[in-house]
Order: C-alpha cells, then structure tokens, then sequence
C-alpha cells in the first residue's frame, strides 16, 4: 500500500516540483537493508526510539516494523515538510505509533531530555541543490549548523548536509545514524566540513557507496553512499569500514580505514578500488577487510595510516609538481544560450551577422572525430561541424547604429527571453561574452566509461584559434612553459602526447563521479594531476 501510495503521489508533482523539495523516495530493499544493518548495531535488548527527519511515505518507517518486533519499539517520530506526503503517511499509518510532525525539520526544536533523544535515527534527506535554497534560509542554515556543531558550512553546501549535521543535536548518546546520501560530499569543496564533522564530532563507523552505474533511484542522476556513525567521542586512530558494491549487507569491496588517515585526504572516494569477489562484513570494526582473492592491496587499520597509501607524516618532502605548476586550468566560456550566440555558416548568412564580431568556437566533444584540431589559413579550425560565437561588447546604442542587421537579431533575443536567462541579465551589456582566447590544450570535463572514443577525458591539441564552451577545460600554459613551447614549437605535440599518458585511473581518483557513471573534473581537480609524464619530456623545467 505504501509503494502504491508513493507513486500515486510522485506522478501528481512534476520532476522540478520534486527536485526544489529533493524528493525522492527509498527504494523498498535499500531501506529493509538499512534497518537490517542497523539492527547489527544495537544492543539485542534496547528500547528504540526512532527518528526520520525526511518521512515521505514512511520507507524506513515500514522497514522498522519489519525489522523489529513491536515490543522492542519504545517510540517513533518522522518529520515532513510537505502536507501532499505527510498527510497521506498519517492515514496510511493510523493504527500505528508513528508522531509524524507536518514541519521543516530544521526549524524543529529537538528534546532537552536525554531520554527523549533518538538512538536510531534513520533518513534520505532531501536531495536540495544550494541553488534552490534563498539566501536568507542559507544564512539561517549556516547559523543553526555552526550552533550545534561548530562546522561553518559553505553557501554552496546541499540541504543535505544540514540535516546531516543537525542531527547530532537530536541523538541520544551512543545513538545511531544512517544517511542515504549524494557520494559527492566526500569529493567536493562544500563537503570538506561535513567530513571534519564526521571525523571530530561522532564515530564515523562505515560508508557504503554504490556502484555509480548502479543508481539507486530510478529518477535522479546521483551517486549515492550510505553514511554509518555513533554520537560519541571518537577514539583515536578509530579504524572506519569503507565498502563498496554489490548490497549494503554484501558489498564486494570491503576494507578499513584509518580516521588519521581520513583526515589528511582530500577526496575520500579515492579509497574505493573497484574488485569482483564479494565479501561479507565481519563482526570485528578492527578486521582487515578486503575482497578474498582480488588483486587489491591490502589495506589495513593501523596507526600512521594504511598500507599502500602511506602515511601523512612519511610524505615525500621533495615538491610534487602538479599540472597547475605548469598550466593556468579554466573552464570554457559558458554564453548563457548556445543556441542563440553559437551560429553555423548558414545563420551567420541568413542574419547576416558582421564577420568582424564572430570568433570560431569549437564544437561540441562529440562531434570531434580527432583529437588533433588543424587550421585553415585564416585561423578557423578545419572541422566538418563550423561555429562561430557572436562576440560583441559594444553598447547598444552603437550596436543599433553601426550595425542594424546584429540589432534586429539581439531584439529577436530580446524578444524571446534570451537576455533575462541568468547569465545575460547578470552581464553588461547582456549579449557580451567571457574572455577565453583559443588554447592550444584542452580537455573535456566530463565523461562515461565505455564510450566510442575509448577514454574517459581527451586531451585535445588545438591548433586553431577557436575559442571553446564549458565543455571542455583549456590549459594555458604559465608563462615558464610557454617560454620553452615558443623556443621549441616541435615539443608542443611532445606535451599534448604526455597529457594523454595519464591513466583514467588518476584522472579518475581526481575528479568525481555520478549518478550512471558520469564522470567530472573540475578545473582545480585537473590541475592536481602530477605533472610526472610533462616534466619527463621537458627537462629544462625539472631542475
């Protein structure tokens, strides 16, 4: 009856309707999962008082009723912002114990007394972008967050992590929590506090993330992990289960890693390795866990770090040279309506837009058949798919006297919408574009494994003076590298040749990944590359 009810009520929202409030439901095994591990956390004679922040329908609620007998149930609070689910969970679950709270989670007062607290809390919190968040709610956010935990969260931080964090004032001590939560937060710049909050505030205990082809809702594009802690006082060097794959209960990577360690590492998802052989979890938090007879290196909880990664303290000393040593690494231009300033040959004769206000952009990724970009004499890039951006900083007032056939298109833009989309109304005047000159070395930033092309991010040498969307990263070379490119133009192909000998793998642990095995790199994650395989062919840097 739930499931029944819970489609019904997703098909009456539309998907934007969904994605403000992040709505989207636990699928049934996944929660029954969840509420089965948990049960290996608790004590077998402990009274439950159960608390879900994120209610919805009541996935974990009706895993709970499941998993436990009634007698050892004690009680069971869930809370739901919007009335359409809310309303229907308490009919649905009438004739049960269920205190379901029609309210914002976040501005819900928690218990004083201890008694009163959760000691499981359950939740898949709402999947909410920064960008559907006000400003006023971020500021109110930032402010309780820091109340209760100390951890200053970023305004691009996902409501999700809010309710991570705000949960530590709901728990009872030795209380238990689980998330089913975005895998992202151990990659990104915004999740760099909410993984301080693990490490420092609770026992972080396990995370399980899923394989990212797997996703586990049908109807969002994210890559999501389980998230496992205790509210109490972390122990030093306390040893953390990483696991990945397969199920919850049977993940097929399994291995342990050391809060120390955690601590001094950037991304988390780099632990991850990715092995066939399936495991079962120990009962020991201290085991070393990995997949029997997989050629994965043997990562083990002891103190100073894990094997195979080293420890912080033993680092090399000597500087590690990274690609933003040698490269000033920015994203393409981004124009705000691609459709309306990126023009073919054909609609720069019909709207008889000036030449002298064009540049050659390249096309799209896929539409590139080689990686190696030649020119025609003029500069334009010898392609079967020509572009050009309309690139025009004049004021209007110029721009509808010198040029009047350029002024009628930008009122047709007018016209349809184009100047209010966020971009153009945020620039002066609406229709101008970025600085990107053309880059001799680029790379796209984003990708899937198994495609035609056969790698995950090309590095493409562009010998045109096209400029490039936000498809695609461009590295300009600093100004020591390209004091060398223009003494020896023969080594320009050399570096293009050793930017493509960097592994998938390293591009990989760099950048982060989503929902179906989307793959991205950011600018600064590009640029943390080791510049290994450069240096080799330029020894001149090296020294």
């Amino acid at each position: 009856m739930r499931q029944s009810l819970q489609s019904h009520l997703d098909a009456q929202k539309t998907q934007i309707e969904r994605n403000k409030l992040g709505q989207f439901a636990t699928p049934t095994r996944l929660a029954i999962d969840m509420l089965k591990y948990a049960e290996t956390l608790l004590p077998a004679d402990l009274k439950i008082r159960f608390l879900d922040p994120a209610f919805g329908t009541g996935s974990f609620y009706s895993a709970l009723l499941q998993t436990f007998s009634h007698s050892r149930i004690a009680e069971t609070v869930g809370y739901e912002i919007d009335a359409t689910y809310g309303n229907k969970a308490i009919e649905l679950w009438r004739d049960t114990p269920l205190k379901l709270n029609l309210s914002d989670f976040t501005i819900a007062t928690p218990p004083s007394p201890e008694e009163a607290k959760a000691n499981l809390l359950i939740c898949n919190p709402p999947y909410v972008r920064h960008h559907h968040l006000t400003q006023d709610e971020k500021l109110r956010l930032q402010g309780l967050t820091q109340q209760v935990t100390g951890a200053r969260l970023s305004g691009l931080t996902g409501l999700y992590c809010y309710f991570v964090c705000l949960s530590y004032g709901w728990m009872a001590e030795n209380g238990i929590a689980g998330w089913l939560i975005p895998s992202e937060f151990m990659d990104v710049n915004y999740g760099q506090e909410v993984k301080k909050f693990l490490l420092s505030h609770v026992t972080l205990l396990r995370i399980h993330r899923f394989d990212p082809k797997d996703m586990q809702f049908g109807d969002a594009l994210v890559s999501s992990a389980v998230v496992w802690f205790k509210k109490a006082v972390p122990a030093a060097n306390q040893p953390v289960e990483f696991t990945e794959g397969g199920t919850l209960m049977e993940p097929k990577l399994a291995m342990c890693i050391s809060v120390d360690v955690l601590r001094h590492a950037l991304k988390w998802t780099r632990f991850f390795r990715g092995v066939s052989s399936t495991v079962r979890l120990t009962s020991s938090p201290t085991a070393v866990l990995q997949g029997e007879g997989s050629n994965a290196p043997p990562f083990l909880c002891r103190e100073g770090g894990v094997r195979g990664l080293g420890s912080p303290s033993t680092q090399s000393e000597k500087k590690q040279f990274k690609l933003s040593d040698l490269f000033t690494i920015k994203r393409g231009l981004a124009t705000g309506a691609n459709q309306f300033f990126i023009l073919t040959p054909e609609q720069v004769f019909d709207y008889q837009i000036p030449v002298d206000l064009l540049k050659p952009i390249l096309p799209s990724p896929r539409y590139l058949s080689a990686d190696e970009i030649e020119a025609d004499s003029l500069g334009n890039p010898i392609l079967d798919r020509q572009l050009f951006l309309l690139a025009c900083d004049f004021p209007e007032d110029k721009v509808k006297t010198a040029y009047p056939f350029l002024w009628k298109y930008l009122q047709w833009g007018v016209n349809s919408g184009v100047s209010q989309r966020y971009l153009c109304r945020h620039r002066s005047p609406w229709y101008s574009q970025e600085k990107r000159p053309a880059s001799r070395f680029l790379c796209t930033y984003m990708g899937r494994e198994g495609t035609k092309s056969g790698s995950l991010f090309r590095f493409i040498l562009n010998h045109s003076q096209a400029t490039a969307a936000n498809v695609y990263l461009m590295l300009y070379p600093k100004l020591t590298l390209e004091k060398v490119l223009k003494a020896n133009p023969e080594i320009v192909k050399v570096v293009w040749q050793a930017l493509n000998r960097i592994s998938a793998e390293m591009l990989k642990g760099e950048g982060r990944v989503y929902g179906g095995g989307l793959h991205k790199l950011e600018p600064s994650e590009l640029g943390n590359i080791p510049a290994d395989n450069l240096l080799a062919v330029l020894p001149a840097l090296s020294e």
